[in-house]
């Protein structure tokens, strides 16, 4: 499993839409091949900015499979309209303690 992490900085005065935005956005995402879940957590100290969690089954599901649909396309024109800087996303894996 691979988590990726984006922080999101939304452009002032447009929380509420790209929020709006989002729940669309979300049916896209959960119906892709190698999704798992993802969660959008809104900062307490700083209210135009957001981190993105996704599970993806694959490191390639994410940058190759969604990056390289169509359905990231419409994706795209939803969300990435709203992001000043426009957001770095990073990938992670789970490190064993055992």
């Amino acid at each position: 499993m691979i988590l990726e992490v984006a922080i999101l900085q939304v452009k002032a005065g447009m929380t509420d839409d790209f929020e709006h935005s989002f729940k669309k956005a979300s049916a896209i995402i959960s119906s892709m091949k190698g999704y798992i879940s993802h969660e959008l957590q809104k900062c307490m100290e700083e209210d135009r900015k957001y981190i993105l969690l996704v599970k993806w089954e694959t490191l390639q599901d994410h940058t190759e499979g969604f990056r390289g649909s169509e359905a990231y396309l419409e994706w795209k024109s939803l969300l990435h309209h709203f992001y000043d800087p426009f957001p770095t996303v990073e990938h992670y894996e789970a490190v064993d303690l055992s």
